[in-house]
């Protein structure tokens, strides 16, 4: 968790769980916090007065966000990564500098924007990298496809998921893949 997304609170109220992001304002991030995170703040808020159990139940998958609901981290992360690989998949084979600039603009404008305040500053410093090797690709499909495969790929080692074969990134968000399921 970077630096500004500290949970701690004064000591009139109780720690937050686990998971949950304060805003740049002190309060609880919605957009920056997982759908399991944010019911258990709001279940700790309401004080859990039922009296049936004291043992919690257990099931095998976390919430999900409620469609009518504000995304979660987790749904606006998976979003955002739909349009950003359609982006690179039907991005030129050859890129003007004009559409090189646009899309660069675009992602620069998009890491500033970013809902998730943790997230946007993570991924602009990312790009910011001072080795340079993070900057956008933009000359054309391929490379701009393979950066952005890249880019997802840092976050899910962040998240400790698995990371994605950047060789299959064209059948995954652009072709198909080669069995015919998307067919």
């Amino acid at each position: 968790m970077p630096a500004g997304a500290t949970q701690s609170q004064d000591d009139s109220q109780a720690p937050l769980p686990k998971g949950v992001v304060l805003d740049k304002d002190g309060k609880p991030c919605r957009t920056c916090t997982s759908v399991s995170s944010w019911l258990a703040m709001t279940k700790q808020s309401k004080g859990n007065t039922t009296s049936s159990s004291s043992t919690p139940t257990t099931t095998s998958q976390a919430p999900s966000p409620r469609p009518d609901c504000p995304p979660d981290v987790e749904a606006l992360g998976r979003s955002t990564w739909t349009l950003l690989h359609s982006m690179a998949a039907t991005y030129p084979e050859t890129a003007s500098t004009q559409q090189q600039a646009d899309m660069g603009g675009f992602l620069k404008l998009f890491s500033k924007l970013y809902p998730c305040w943790v997230c946007a500053d993570d991924f602009q410093a990312w790009m910011a990298h001072p080795s340079g090797q993070n900057k956008p690709k933009l000359k054309g499909r391929k490379e701009f496809g393979w950066w952005m495969c890249e880019a997802h790929n840092e976050v899910n080692r962040k998240l400790g998921k698995k990371e994605f074969d950047c060789r299959l990134w064209e059948e995954r968000w652009r072709t198909g893949w080669k069995d015919g399921r998307c067919d």
